[in-house]
Order: C-alpha cells, then sequence, then structure tokens
C-alpha cells in the first residue's frame, strides 16, 4: 500500500516539477530536493521518463512477484513447524532452533513476519521500561551474583523448582546453574564451590538477604554483619565480601537473565521429554548453558581477570560446609542431628573424652569430625564410618581466618 501511494504521488508531482527542471527554473539538486529523493534517483526517473518506453509508472517492481518471495510450501513448513513443535517459544528463541536444528536459511526478520502474517504469532505493542543500567564491573570476578528462582521448570512434573544460578557481574555469564528441590546453605555452597572450582576464587558475592544469607532482625531491615550465617562464615574465611541488596532493582541483571531462563528452559526441557531433576540438572549443565554463555555472555571493559587459582592447602569442601562445635561423650561419640558418630581409634590419642571437636556436614551429605587440624572420622549421611577413614587421607581442617 505504501509503495503504491509512493507511485500516485510521484505521478502527481513528477510532470510539473521535471517541467520546472526543463526550463531551467529548478537545477537538478533543487528538483530532486522537492520531489524528496537523491540527485541520482532524480536522475534515473528523469531518464525512465523520457525513453519511448515509458508506460506511465515509475517504480516497474509494483504488481510484480520479487524473485527473493518464499514459496507457500515455505511458509506453510515454517509455520506447521513451529505449531506443532515449538508452540510457545518466542520467536528468536524458535528461530534459533530452527537454524541449527532444521537448516532454516531465512532471516530472522522473515521468519517473524511470516509467523506474523500467519497469525502463529501476536505482534507485541508493548514498549519496554525505561531502565537506567547499573555499570557491570570492569573485570571478571570482581562480582558473582547468586539467586534462586521458583518456577515450574519442567512441566513434565507437578510442582515447582528452584533454580539457583551464580552469575558473573562483568560478563553475565552463568558460572553454575542447577535445579534443587529448595533453595538454601546446600545450594549456596554448591554455586559457590562450582564457581571457584572453574573460574577461581573471586572478590565479592552479591545475593538479596535470604535467611540463609544474612540475618536480618527486623523484616525488610538491615542485615546483622555482627552475625554471620554459614555461608557469611564461609565467605569470610574464603576472605570473599559478601554484599546485600535492598531492593528487587538491586538484582536488575540477575532479574533479567532469569526472565530468559524461564521463557526457554522449560520448553526445551518439554521439547526433549525430560521429566526428572536429574536429566533437567544434565541437560542444563552439559547443553543449555554453554550455549546461553556463548550467546549472552559479554566481554568485560578489562582483560585483566580477578579470578583467582584456588591453590590453598585446606579442601575447598572444608570451608564450604555447616561447621558447628561438639564435645565428645565418655564413650568416644559425637552427637549431632540425632546422629551417634563414633570415633574411631587412631595413633594420635588414647580417647577423646570431653574434648572439644568441629564437626563438618557438607553439602552431598557427608560428615567429618575434626580436632585441631586432623580429621579423626568421616561418616555417610546415615551417620555409619566410611571406609578408609584413615585421618591422613582426609586433609585438614579449613583454619577460621
Amino acid at each position: 500500500m505504501k509503495s503504491q501511494l509512493r507511485e500516485e504521488i510521484l505521478k502527481m508531482r513528477f510532470p510539473d516539477i521535471y517541467g520546472r527542471f526543463k526550463r531551467g527554473c529548478l537545477t537538478c539538486e533543487e528538483a530532486a530536493d522537492v520531489l524528496g529523493m537523491s540527485v541520482s534517483t532524480f536522475y534515473r526517473k528523469r531518464q525512465h521518463y523520457e525513453s519511448d518506453d515509458f508506460s506511465g509508472r515509475f517504480d516497474m517492481r509494483l504488481g510484480k512477484s520479487s524473485p527473493h518471495r518464499a514459496a507457500d510450501n515455505e511458509v506453510r513448513w515454517i509455520t506447521k513447524l513451529y505449531n506443532e513443535r515449538y508452540k510457545g517459544f518466542s520467536v528468536q528463541h524458535f528461530y534459533e532452533f530452527a537454524k541449527r536444528e532444521h537448516q532454516l536459511t531465512r532471516s530472522y526478520n522473515w521468519t517473524r513476519l511470516t509467523l506474523q502474517k500467519q497469525k502463529a504469532i501476536k505482534k507485541s505493542t508493548k514498549g519496554g521500561k525505561h531502565r537506567r543500567r547499573r555499570e557491570r564491573k570492569p573485570m571478571a570476578g570482581m562480582m558473582i551474583h547468586q539467586d534462586g528462582s521458583t518456577h515450574r521448570w519442567i512441566p513434565a512434573l507437578d510442582y515447582d523448582l528452584d533454580l539457583i544460578a551464580t552469575m558473573d557481574d562483568a560478563t553475565s555469564k552463568i558460572t553454575s546453574g542447577f535445579f534443587v528441590e529448595e533453595e538454601g546453605t546446600a545450594s549456596s555452597f554448591q554455586g559457590i564451590h562450582e564457581t571457584i572450582e572453574t573460574e577461581g576464587l573471586f572478590c565479592s558475592f552479591y545475593t538479596d538477604r535470604g535467611s540463609h544469607y544474612f540475618y536480618t532482625p527486623e523484616a525488610n531491615g538491615k542485615v546483622d554483619k555482627g552475625r554471620l550465617t554459614q555461608v557469611g562464615r564461609a565467605l569470610y574465611q574464603l576472605g570473599i565480601r559478601h554484599i546485600p541488596a535492598y531492593s528487587p532493582e538491586a538484582r536488575g541483571r540477575s532479574e533479567r537473565v532469569f526472565g530468559t531462563l524461564q521463557d526457554r528452559l522449560p520448553k526445551e526441557l518439554a521439547l526433549y521429554k525430560i521429566d526428572t531433576i536429574e536429566a533437567a540438572n544434565r541437560y542444563l549443565k552439559e547443553v543449555y548453558l554453554p550455549r546461553h554463555n556463548a550467546q549472552f555472555a559479554v566481554e568485560p571493559a578489562s582483560n585483566i581477570s580477578a579470578f583467582k587459582p584456588w591453590t590453598h592447602h585446606v579442601p575447598l569442601r572444608d570451608f564450604l560446609c555447616i561447621q558447628e562445635k561438639r564435645t565428645v561423650q565418655r564413650d568416644n561419640t559425637v552427637r549431632y542431628k540425632g546422629l551417634v558418630l563414633q570415633i574411631p581409634k587412631n595413633e594420635y590419642r588414647h580417647h577423646y573424652i570431653k574434648v572439644k571437636v568441629d564437626i563438618h556436614e557438607y553439602p552431598d551429605g557427608e560428615i567429618s569430625i575434626f580436632f585441631g587440624h586432623l580429621c579423626i572420622g568421616a561418616y555417610d549421611a546415615t551417620g555409619a564410618l566410611l571406609k578408609n577413614n584413615s585421618p591422613k587421607g582426609k586433609g585438614k581442617k579449613a583454619v577460621n581466618w
């Protein structure tokens, strides 16, 4: 319609402007400016107008099909593919799959307009909110975000799960991501552990004020920085600054990442008929996250990384665990969470009666007892003594710096 309207206006105005140009009343530049076109375009229109085969039409494309126009069967194919296999996917998400999995050669814009024309998707009419984005940290490893999102991540299951995502502020790279039934201390430790293990030790840790992160004396008030949770204690021992967020807007970068994850992940898990947490975690780690980071992560402003390799002599898991103190009973046992942990005989002491010891409970459920820096007992989640329980093989206790 717009092309036809321009053609009609040009047919009305061109003869008059062309006549004034031929009489010398207008220069070539002035005539082109009046007609709203470039000098070169006016020159081509003038040549066409002066030719013997001028038929009264300036735009010879009108009424003709473009040689690049998609065939009807291609339009039907892309529409059927979306409706039958990828219904509900955003256009961008669908376009990525269609290119990768089905060898689509058309552009994103062609795909979007075709789906809109076939009424497979609705045209968006709402613009985005005006935001003032916080500047990223210049170096990778300067700040790490961690947050959890409760959602129906696996559509095949009839209940919601929590997705724990740990992300670098400078690059938006997700350094750790996994599903758990409920967010808590253990999931926080796992995300920190995976990040340090794969990337290195980082400078600061940015989270909400959930009870496993901070003690908050008053609801919605300031956190008590003098009273540390298990996560806070572990970060303090590791020399990582813990920063609380005081508004949803402060976690805007994490919220935007979760928006993308909520739009894409459930659809992909449903597409591949994934119906267990274990399978979903494998897909997330092995397939989705590498692709997500390749597409959405950005280069940091500085090429110097703030991540430092973990080289401490104490195993990382002895920092990222629940640590509590106990007193050994007269039968050389320790009571912990309803379990009776029997300390085996060792070469260091005849007994440990009434001795103060440290309990380490790891995210995988295993438990260790430490006397100073020595591990004097290692147990599974049921309290059974693990085989090969030699203190020499269990490393040293983390020092409370």
